[in-house]
């Protein structure tokens, strides 16, 4: 494999790509993934090349990452590092208020994304942008890689009425774009019109996944500890809308998954024979220690992805749904609301985008119905943000 250096927007901000954001009063957007290269913290980097912070805002999982689960809101606080405000954006309110925002001349974003339309940071900076919009003030992306590659794009794209948290606005479960490329649409397409400005990535192609990069891996929350974690999180993240354990509580979140009701060897030899691409699934066992089936032993799998470029999360995800209905019938369910903020919706329908995973596993439904008119409108959504994107 080769290795290409890539510099982050951060790096390249305190290396002089923009000048005239010195003597401003900045407010950052940061989370422990929020580092350089050297793993310094943006927030010091940024002090130390001569940039005024004042204020740090938190995301889920806060500014220092301090919240394990979701749905676990973090305080206001200030900072025992720098002495500095830290509004939370994960709390009672997702969007920053107006006395938030007041006395910045910017508000700077440097999250980590993952490349996922539920993950919540690409939503904390969509309010963020909206907010910056109402207030008259400059919203300032420091780009960073997808960590899964800015090539593929999977999953259904969200449709009116299943709104949330974990998906705002129309994108596809996977959606191929780095955070200053969301943006960039947000803020045209959908109507945002903050005044934007994109500090891009050096050496970033969209063939890359994180390996690629040669960056080091800080896990962007909790649950995500490795690159393979976020490799099969685009379609395992849907298990948090079931009573499948998706492996939290072991040291293989997203890549386990299991029940104390499932046969791992007939859940194992169903998939293999699914044809699932880039990927194999091995029958296993696991405890976790705690989330679901806490301290009780799990029959189920774990993904070891063998070719990144052909794997396909998401399809693979539906296949393990449909499995565990089939082995399970009687004991395979969907967890009930709330989640993310939504007392309503199914959790796994505001996952998804819509009903339709819920309603054909139920129904018993191939992969292929399912995934029926996916491509479609991810072709459609590709097309859209053509005119967005800032990387080969």
């Amino acid at each position: 494999m080769s290795y290409v250096r890539v510099d982050t927007g951060v790096e390249r901000l305190v290396t002089g790509a923009a000048e005239h954001l010195r003597g401003r009063r900045l407010g950052l957007i940061a989370h422990p993934a929020s580092v350089t290269s050297k793993l310094e913290f943006s927030a010091d980097v940024m002090i130390r090349a001569g940039f005024d912070l004042v204020a740090l805002f938190g995301p889920q999982h806060c500014a220092r990452g301090e919240k394990q689960s979701n749905m676990i809101e973090s305080d206001h606080y200030l900072d025992p590092v720098t002495g500095w405000p830290v509004h939370s954006l994960y709390s009672e309110m997702r969007k920053p208020s107006p006395e938030m925002l007041s006395g910045l001349d910017a508000l700077v974003f440097d999250l980590q994304d993952v490349g996922v339309r539920v993950y919540t940071f690409v939503w904390t900076m969509a309010l963020a942008m909206e907010a910056c919009a109402e207030a008259g003030i400059p919203f300032v992306v420091l780009d960073r890689p997808n960590p899964v590659g800015g090539r593929r794009r999977e999953g259904p794209v969200l449709r009116v009425g299943f709104e949330s948290f974990v998906g705002l606005h129309p994108i596809p479960l996977r959606h191929g774009l780095t955070c200053g490329e969301l943006a960039r649409w947000l803020n045209e397409v959908r109507g945002i019109g903050c005044e934007l400005e994109v500090i891009e990535c050096a050496g970033w192609c969209r063939w890359m996944h994180w390996p690629d990069t040669g960056l080091p891996w800080v896990f962007p929350s909790p649950n995500l500890p490795t690159p393979n974690s976020s490799e099969v999180y685009p379609g395992m993240v849907l298990l948090e809308g079931t009573n499948l354990s998706e492996g939290r509580g072991t040291t293989r979140p997203f890549e386990l998954f299991g029940a104390p009701y499932l046969d791992a060897d007939a859940m194992g030899a169903r998939l293999a024979g699914a044809g699932l691409r880039g990927v194999t699934v091995r029958p296993c066992h696991f405890e976790p220690t705690f989330q679901k089936h806490a301290e009780s032993l799990c029959g189920g799998g774990q993904l070891h992805v063998t070719d990144l470029d052909s794997f396909e999360p998401v399809r693979a995800t539906v296949e393990i749904l449909r499995a565990a209905r089939a082995l399970a019938p009687a004991e395979f369910g969907w967890r009930p609301p709330p989640y993310e903020y939504e007392a309503d919706l199914m959790p796994i329908d505001i996952l998804w985008g819509h009903d339709g995973l819920r309603l054909g596993v139920d129904a018993g439904a191939t992969t292929d119905e399912i995934l029926t008119g996916v491509d479609e409108e991810v072709a459609e959504f590709s097309t859209s943000v053509e005119p967005f994107l800032l990387y080969e």
